[in-house]
């Protein structure tokens, strides 16, 4: 037990990059000083226990920096840092590494019996999906995937209409993101080759439309530019524009178009620019970061080092009216969302009744890994598809059938079709 009577929920972090200094930091800070209090599970401190990075730097340097603000946590680094990492007493593992490297981790973790919440994309492919979900019912925990953007007070709004009845029957929709040159030229220059915007960015935009209109993914399409990055011959691309085909109960179609670039220009007044479009039988919802209602400029300082058009919703940084400093925001909320996840089921009730409280918490399809799988299909599906476009085979049209999990490969001109994943 801790100080005044609360128990403790100990957790690990693998990955200390630009994700966890803007949601995971602020979150633990302000566990750490103020706890968790729920009604179901009582007061909860919570410990930033562990971290594994590959060097140890960072994690070094933001100990010495927090001070008084975060525990005196464990610093693994190396080849060995997950493995060290899983070995201590800590209750769960938050995975932030680039996507590429998420399911090692993950699976480290559900092996050593952890719950885990991974960034998103959670994994690459159906049989990472299936190996996961089915650690994660071996061992008696959740496995959760972060998708922050569910929480965006627009995009809440917009799936209030759809359930409500409001908006009637989706037609189709646009939906575009841009980032800017110093995401793959610095931030993202270490992982970035071999990679694309859409894996990274898209799989926001496949989860709200999987998650809020529903349906059964169809077929996957998608092109692409490359040379800025990378070779224009290469496997690492600049921007990727895809579509979904989705089918409803009622046997009618939905088509999705999705555009992501990070080569777009530094000092975009944009920085980070958003935009949906979705069409109804009866309406039209439209949605666009530049006009949230914020602007600002600042002389020699927008639009790099504070940014022209503010989201303050997904991560904002306050004086507060009664003088002191917050950060908060729906990228940071999604964290505490899943802690609180855990310590429900760790800590809301008598022992006996755990299986009962981690089903109810593995029923939350916005964030529970075995609701990911058409989100993994499609993004599988993207790779599959670059992949087959750098070797010089564009124009594929990859297959999904829902029932039996099956995704398939198909090239013009080709008769063979190549199976991503057989399905069970």
């Amino acid at each position: 037990m801790a100080a005044g009577g609360s128990s403790v929920l100990r957790a690990g972090m693998v990955g200390l990059g630009m994700i966890f200094d803007e949601t995971y930091r602020p979150f633990f800070e302000r566990a750490h000083v103020e706890g968790l209090w729920d009604r179901r599970f009582g007061a909860l401190d919570i410990e930033l226990s562990a971290v594994g990075t590959r060097t140890g730097k960072r994690a070094a340097a933001y100990k010495k920096s927090a001070g008084k603000n975060i525990a005196d946590f464990k610093n693994f680094s190396g080849e060995q840092a997950l493995e060290q990492l899983v070995a201590t007493d800590v209750d769960l593992v938050c995975v932030a590494t680039p996507d590429d490297r998420h399911f090692d981790s993950a699976r480290k973790a559900l092996e050593a019996g952890k719950h885990v919440i991974i960034e998103k994309p959670s994994v690459l492919s159906l049989r990472e999906l299936d190996e996961l979900v089915k650690l994660a019912h071996e061992k008696g925990v959740l496995a959760k995937v972060v998708y922050h953007k569910l929480l965006d007070p627009d995009h809440k709004k917009l799936r209030t209409l759809v359930a409500d009845g409001v908006l009637t029957h989706i037609n189709n929709g646009y939906c575009s993101l841009l980032e800017p040159k110093s995401i793959s030229g610095s931030q993202f220059a270490e992982w970035i080759t071999g990679r694309n915007p859409g894996t990274y960015v898209a799989v926001h935009y496949i989860k709200l439309i999987d998650f809020t209109f529903g349906g059964r993914l169809k077929t996957v399409t998608a092109t692409g530019q490359r040379g800025l990055v990378g070779p224009k011959d290469g496997p690492t691309w600049d921007s990727v524009q895809m579509r979904m085909i989705y089918e409803h109960a009622d046997g009618r179609e939905a088509a999705y178009d999705i555009h992501t670039s990070w080569v777009t220009p530094n000092n975009f007044p944009g920085y980070v620019e958003q935009e949906v479009q979705f069409r109804f039988d009866n309406g039209v919802w439209n949605g666009h970061s530049r006009k949230r209602g914020v602007e600002l400029t600042v002389e020699d300082r927008t639009p790099n080092e504070l940014k022209t058009t503010i989201n303050t919703h997904y991560n904002g940084t306050f004086l507060e009216p009664w003088e002191a400093r917050s950060q908060r925001g729906y990228g940071i909320e999604v964290i505490e969302r899943f802690v609180r996840e855990v310590a429900y089921v760790e800590k809301g009730g008598p022992a006996a009744d755990r299986a009962d409280r981690l089903k109810e918490m593995r029923s939350l399809a916005y964030n529970d890994l075995a609701a990911d799988r058409q989100v993994v299909a499609a993004v599988q599906a993207l790779e599959a598809i670059l992949e087959e476009a750098a070797q010089g085979h564009p124009d594929a049209v990859v297959s999904y059938d829902a029932e039996t999990n099956k995704l398939t490969l198909s090239r013009p001109g080709n008769s063979q079709v190549r199976v991503l994943h057989p399905g069970q």
